[in-house]
């Protein structure tokens, strides 16, 4: 009979210190609640902003550039959002870890993606390039062709009956323009 008892007073402990525990969180949650609704306002605001500023500045651009510009801008904003929230809510051990594997992770992704990256920074540039358009008759190195397409990692070329592809990479820096699609 005294361990039922004492076992009751031991659940009826533990019960009454989760529920002060609760309760001593509760501010924190709500500040972190609030928190995270403001910076979701504050970052789709931003997005919506970027995305009309790169509308109006770049109408002729490729949406896929801008989209490009949006997404990364995003992935920063949400990221920062989130290690923020946790750091408010009382979890800085958690938020320094996250930030910290984030760089690593960040850092091994351009390593294994680095000619990835390479082709996309030198789309935006073969994009933006008012001389480099389809149907222009460039050389690129042995290679003489008209553009038929010009995307963010790769350019499509037509050779006689054939259509080449290459990476903006190995075309950014080493193009000519032999001729315009305008004649």
């Amino acid at each position: 009979m005294l361990g039922v008892a004492l076992q009751s007073s031991l659940v009826r402990r533990a019960f009454l210190d989760f529920v002060d525990q609760l309760l001593d969180a509760i501010p924190t949650l709500i500040s972190g609640i609030v928190f995270l609704v403001l910076a979701a306002i504050l970052v789709k605001g931003i997005l919506f902003g970027l995305k009309t500023a790169l509308s109006r500045t770049m109408p002729g651009e490729s949406p896929v550039y801008r989209q490009f510009v949006t997404t990364i801008v995003a992935v920063f904003l949400w990221f920062g959002v989130g290690l923020a929230t946790l750091s408010i809510v009382g979890l800085d051990g958690i938020a320094a870890s996250l930030g910290t594997s984030a760089g690593f992770l960040a850092l091994g992704i351009s390593y294994a993606t680095g000619d990835m990256i390479a082709d996309a920074v030198a789309g935006v540039y073969l994009l933006r390039d008012p001389d480099f358009e389809a149907g222009d008759t460039v050389r690129v190195g042995d290679m003489e062709g008209v553009v038929k397409s010009i995307e963010l990692r790769k350019t499509r070329f037509d050779i006689g009956d054939d259509t080449v592809v290459r990476g903006n990479a190995d075309i950014e820096s080493r193009w000519t323009k032999v001729g315009s699609g305008e004649a």
